[in-house]
Formats: structure tokens, C-alpha cells, sequence
């Protein structure tokens, strides 16, 4: 099979879920955390950079990580942005997990306030989260969900984080594969070799099999691109290619290129264990 599919730049549908619980005591929720402060213990405000250290980190990483992370989502400091905004819900795939502007059509925040149309409310098996941290993380979404903020720009594209990772064991085949570049891209200059996924086990002749999958970048996220597959993975080994000998390659506005003009670049081997 060969990737056929191109979609430029398209609207993806990221789900965040949140769901509160009424707080008590003077200062304190109903679990005894200080308002507005959750599992970081500092105080949470209305920015990425916060939710990441007060809430995706110390909350939802220890489930949301690495490759037996549920619905191959990822909320570790390395890949929480790029996994969650303008990218699709694998549960409801019509619904971003995150989308900018709109916190009541954000499946992450659907399901931390325990009324998204799939699953359980989330922290699963948790408490829930406190209203109060609900209420800034809608906030942080309502203000356009920006990242966090550098002081200046990277002087170099690359390459800043690929999910599944490199040595990955994924044990629920994966929704969409995430790329996040260092600097926006130039969406221009994207075609169908672009990014690619093959299969290296599955035929006799020991030769790469192309895995039918469709490439997009997300417009609420121009430092990403994702590749989804076009049926769930089977079990077997995987990687991921950059083109870097065609024009299908990747740059940012600056005319700025990854890699050379020689080879196309590995980014990623992952073996799926999908469990029965």
C-alpha cells in the first residue's frame, strides 16, 4: 500500500476532556488540594506552560505516557502539545482534543468534566479535577490555546519531538502519528512523500511495505504535521520517514530545510503489541 492521501492545511479534531467537582472547606476542594494549585503545587494560571506543570504532568502523565499510553495519547512535557491541539480525538474522531477557542467542543475538557459521548470521565480512576482548575484550563483554551512562550524563536528547524517514539512498544495501535518541528512550517512546500509509514516485517523479501496513511497539518498547530493511518496498525514493526531526496520535504518560512538532499531521514521505529 502506498500513502495516496494529502490534506492541506485541514482542520483536525483535537478532544480535551475536564471535568470538576465542587470545592470545600476555605481554600481547599473537595480532596483536600488547594484551589487553583492541583498536583504541582504552585499556583495554576491560564497558560500552557502552567497546566503542563500543575496538571498534564504531575497528573495526567502517569497514565498518558509513553507507548502503552491510552488512545496513543501522550501528556508528558515532551509531546502534551503537539498530541492535543487541532488534533483529533481517537474516541471521536469529529471532535478536537483541543480546540482553540472553543472549550465546550475540546474533547480533553469534555472528558475531565465527565460528559464526553465516549469513556469514563478522566483522571480515570482519580478524583476528578478541582472546578477551579477546570475553570483556568477552559480559559487557556478560550484564549486561542497558545503555546508556551519562548523567548525567542530556535535558530534551527528540527525535528522536536515524534510520537510514537523511537523504540517505542506500542500496545494500542496508534491514532494519528505526531511530528512537532521547532519552527512553523512551510505548508507550501508539503506533498505526498512528505512523511510516510512503513511496515519492515511483513514480507518475505525482507523489502519495506508502505502503510496506507493520510497526512495533514493541523491549522490550529503550524509546527506539526500528522500521519493517520488509514486502518489500525497490525502488530509488527514500523517506521516513519522525512522526505529529504524529493521536493515533498519539510521547511519552515524561512526557505530553511531538515536534512540533506541525498537520503530520506528516520524518524522514528515502533513495534505495535496491540494487546487481544
Amino acid at each position: 500500500m502506498r500513502v495516496r492521501a494529502l490534506l492541506f492545511p485541514g482542520s483536525i479534531g483535537v478532544v480535551l476532556l475536564l471535568g470538576g467537582c465542587a470545592g470545600s472547606g476555605a481554600g481547599l476542594d473537595s480532596n483536600g488540594r488547594p484551589l487553583g494549585s492541583e498536583g504541582g503545587g504552585g499556583t495554576l494560571t491560564a497558560d500552557f506552560e502552567s497546566i503542563q506543570d500543575n496538571v498534564f504532568t504531575p497528573i495526567c502523565s502517569v497514565c498518558h505516557a509513553g507507548g502503552a499510553a491510552p488512545q496513543g495519547l501522550r501528556l508528558d512535557a515532551a509531546n502534551s502539545y503537539a498530541m492535543i491541539v487541532g488534533v483529533p480525538s481517537v474516541e471521536d474522531s469529529s471532535v478536537l482534543r483541543i480546540k482553540p477557542g472553543d472549550p465546550d467542543n475540546s474533547y480533553l475538557i469534555q472528558k475531565v468534566e465527565g460528559h464526553a459521548a465516549v469513556g469514563a470521565q478522566m483522571p480515570f480512576g482519580g478524583p476528578p479535577l478541582s472546578a477551579a482548575t477546570i475553570a483556568v484550563m477552559r480559559q487557556w483554551v478560550t484564549n486561542g490555546a497558545p503555546p508556551a512562550t519562548a523567548a525567542a524563536p530556535p535558530p534551527v528547524l528540527a525535528v522536536a519531538s515524534v510520537a510514537p517514539a523511537p523504540g517505542d512498544i506500542v500496545l494500542e495501535g496508534p491514532g494519528p502519528i505526531v511530528v512537532a518541528f521547532s519552527r512553523e512550517l512551510d505548508r507550501t512546500r508539503l506533498g505526498p512523500r512528505t512523511l510516510r509509514v512503513e511496515r519492515l516485517d511483513a514480507s518475505t523479501d525482507n523489502a519495506p511495505r508502505g502503510v496506507a496513511a493520510v497526512l495533514s497539518s493541523p491549522a490550529e498547530n503550524p509546527a506539526a504535521l500528522l500521519l493517520t493511518p488509514r486502518t489500525p496498525l497490525e502488530n509488527g514493526t514500523y517506521r516513519v520517514l522525512l522526505g529529504s531526496s524529493t521536493g515533498d520535504t519539510v521547511s519552515d518560512l524561512s526557505g530553511n530545510r531538515i536534512g540533506s538532499n541525498r537520503s530520506d531521514l528516520v524518524i522514528t521505529t515502533f513495534t505495535v503489541e496491540n494487546m487481544p
